[in-house]
């Protein structure tokens, strides 16, 4: 360019003779220079107005760069008059130029990248803001407003772009959104000024922005990507924007919100989920996505497990288009577990990704039927290093299982129940513990057990403890479940709360619950077998004074299986039962007995306490019958002792012969008899022999 300029002057220079410009043309060309300047200036006005207002600055750049070619063209004029015009001609036709800087255009067919929108928004923020470049040396001199190339930017309003319209400017945001969106969709050379009032409009009218970009363009068109990248580059701009978002997102199926223009046309969840996904791929947007990551979490928790389950006709049409426009997965669900693990990915959980994907925990998560147990594999992967965000995505679940006709709960529980051990129950014990009540009685099992499992950890606090005194009913109902996991967790949470010293088992719990250990004493889980000991001490030990008598009839009921699971093959529940049974002596204040335990005269415990009641000899020949049968040989051998002990006490009652048939029956199905057995069998033979001879019948064989 500078080479074609010197080319020109020393044409002109060389001109001389009859052609030579007279002595006084420099003056006439002095007067008309100012005129010129004038003209410029005008032009200049009128350009900015058709532009939306440039900068001052701008303005002034511009009309000292006409200035400087103006008046090289001029002095070039002074020196030859017989070709003024050629040398312009020549600059306006060389080709190659553009009056377009290339930092502030982008090829309309290309998608936006994470460099292109880093451009954006360097020129965006630049102080010498233009469409043409202001370096000399790169651009050509315009002269004749007639010829002058019309720009191919596309001018996005300023913000003061409807400062004389009677509506407010609030009121016109929705409508400069749409302009901006509409202007990026076109297949032209992108102003740089979009970038930066779209940033500038967001961070001051975030809502009307998030909604109205949402609302012209829900499945995120190639626009629309751009300009929520360019939201997501921008950390103040994208920590204001999130929060609208968000309740999109949270308001499932249908976010119905006004905006200042008036406009409440619903928008879909769905929507501000795939915008949220686009931003997500923003790699500087990490920092604002940790300050509302907890809520992210949740709100695409719960787009997995509702588009799962239900998916609306609404939605089901519109994911069509989504699907169409960016290549997404058939169905929403599989996107929105997309979007979570980019998420976690972004919070720098790519581990807990892959371990939840190597236990198949993602397929998993999109059944409807094993949602919960992916959720909670989830919870525990994340726990181990992200235990503050895991408290803060338990204070949303809870806030969503707190309504009142919650839907698609049972996941959000079992996250919640994985994370209890994290929470600081000062914070939130309360809310946890009310709702943990409330999914105890629910009828769905799942729910139940997931309560229970949450009142196990509850429990533990001794604030939260003497807070359980109302489920002590369910919780004794609980106790007759066929499922020994519920039961186990049953007694659990009773052991936990009787750990507490301040706390005793009142007048009308005792019996109910004591009733309900007995036959617990015999359940094929060694560990409830335990704990259903352990607790019957508790009770014993912690009744309320008036609640002693209605518990003394339980308590020797107690005391014929307390001794015989003494010989119990594992040393814990043997060791456990006959600490309980010597407390059931204290409680019954039978000093004798106490003392016979304590020498471990078993075998005379037994008679003295037949000796005491005679007449419950049946009954309590009854109580040894099941033992017979039990797969230990320890506590059959045990069984037949006590059995030989009480038949001496049978003598002269009514029910003796039926008593010694069952028993009879009972030692006869056992496959390895042991000595005492087979005495214990030829005893009860001869006298069921002696008795029915006695009564004139033949005896029956057995």
């Amino acid at each position: 360019m500078a080479g074609r300029f010197r080319g020109l002057f020393k044409v002109f220079r060389g001109k001389k003779g009859p052609a030579a410009a007279p002595a006084q043309q420099p003056e006439e060309l002095e007067q008309f220079q100012p005129q010129q300047d004038d003209a410029a200036l005008d032009r200049t006005q009128e350009q900015d107005r058709a532009h939306g207002h440039f900068r001052r600055r701008t303005a002034q750049m511009f009309r000292k760069f006409i200035r400087i070619r103006r008046g090289k063209t001029s002095t070039t004029a002074t020196e030859g008059t017989a070709e003024p015009d050629s040398g312009l001609t020549e600059l306006q036709a060389e080709p190659g130029v553009s009056t377009d800087s290339p930092e502030c255009s982008e090829d309309s067919d290309s998608p936006m990248n994470d460099h292109t929108a880093k451009t954006l928004m360097d020129v965006a923020g630049t102080e010498d803001m233009a469409i043409t470049n202001t370096d000399t040396r790169e651009t050509q001199g315009i002269a004749n407003p007639d010829t002058t190339p019309t720009p191919t930017g596309i001018h996005a309003p300023e913000l003061d772009f409807f400062e004389e319209s009677a509506v407010s400017p609030q009121q016109q945001v929705p409508a400069m959104v749409r302009n901006i969106h509409q202007r990026l969709g076109f297949h032209v050379t992108v102003d740089a000024r979009l970038p930066i009032n779209l940033l500038r409009l967001a961070e001051e009218h975030p809502a009307d922005v998030v909604l109205t970009l949402l609302r012209c363009a829900p499945s995120c068109d190639r626009a629309a990507t751009m300009m929520w990248r360019l939201i997501g580059l921008s950390g103040s701009t994208l920590e204001k924007v999130l929060p609208t978002l968000l309740c999109v997102m949270e308001d499932w199926p249908l976010h119905s919100m006004s905006t200042s223009d008036g406009d409440d046309t619903p928008v879909l969840a769905l929507a501000a989920t795939l915008a949220l996904w686009v931003i997500v791929q923003v790699p500087r947007c990490h920092e604002a996505m940790n300050l509302y990551s907890s809520r992210i979490f949740v709100a695409l928790l719960s787009h997995v497990v509702i588009t799962t389950q239900q998916t609306p006709e609404e939605v089901d049409h519109f994911w069509r288009a989504c699907r169409e426009e960016h290549g997404l997965p058939t169905n929403p669900n599989r996107f929105a577990v997309q979007a979570m693990k980019a998420l976690l990915c972004q919070l720098r959980c790519d581990n807990e990704v892959v371990a939840v994907e190597r236990k198949r925990g993602w397929d998993t998560l999109l059944c409807a039927d094993t949602q919960h147990y992916a959720v909670g594999l989830l919870a525990r992967e994340m726990r181990q290093v992200l235990m503050p965000l895991c408290s803060r995505i338990t204070l949303h679940l809870l806030r969503l299982l707190s309504r009142e006709e919650p839907r698609w709960d049972l996941p959000f529980l079992a996250f919640l129940v994985e994370v209890l051990e994290c929470l600081d129950l000062r914070e939130c014990g309360d809310s946890v513990l009310e709702m943990m009540s409330r999914y105890l009685l629910s009828e769905c099992r799942q729910r139940c057990r997931l309560a229970l499992r949450g009142l196990v950890v509850l429990s533990k606090d001794p604030a939260m403890a003497r807070r359980m005194g109302s489920l002590s009913q369910r919780l004794v109902e609980l106790l007759d479940d066929a499922d020994g996991e519920v039961v186990r967790m049953s007694l659990s949470v009773f052991m936990n709360v009787l750990e507490n010293k301040d706390i005793l088992v009142s007048s009308t719990t005792a019996p109910k619950l004591a009733e309900a250990l007995l036959p617990l004493f015999a359940n094929d889980n060694s560990h409830v077998q335990l704990l259903s000991i352990h607790l019957f001490s508790k009770v014993m030990e912690l009744v309320v004074e008036e609640g002693k008598k209605p518990l003394k009839t339980i308590v020797n009921q107690s005391l014929y299986p307390l001794l015989i699971y003494g010989d119990d093959e594992n040393w814990r529940v043997a060791k456990a039962s006959r600490e309980t049974l010597i407390c059931a002596a204290k409680f019954l204040k039978r000093t004798d007995l106490e003392q016979l335990l304590k020498k471990n005269q078993r075998l005379k415990f037994a008679e003295c306490l037949l000796a005491a009641d005679r007449s419950r000899a049946a009954e309590l020949l009854h109580q040894a019958l099941p033992f017979v049968g039990s797969p230990q040989e320890s506590l059959r051998e045990a069984a037949a002792r006590f059995m030989a002990t009480a038949r001496v006490l049978l003598r002269g009652q009514k029910e003796e012969l039926q008593v010694l048939s069952e028993a009879l029956q009972a030692l006869r199905r056992d496959d390895s008899p042991s000595q005492t057995n087979i005495v214990v069998q030829e005893i009860f033979n001869k006298r069921a022999a002696e008795l029915r001879s006695s009564a004139g019948s033949e005896p029956e064989s057995l």
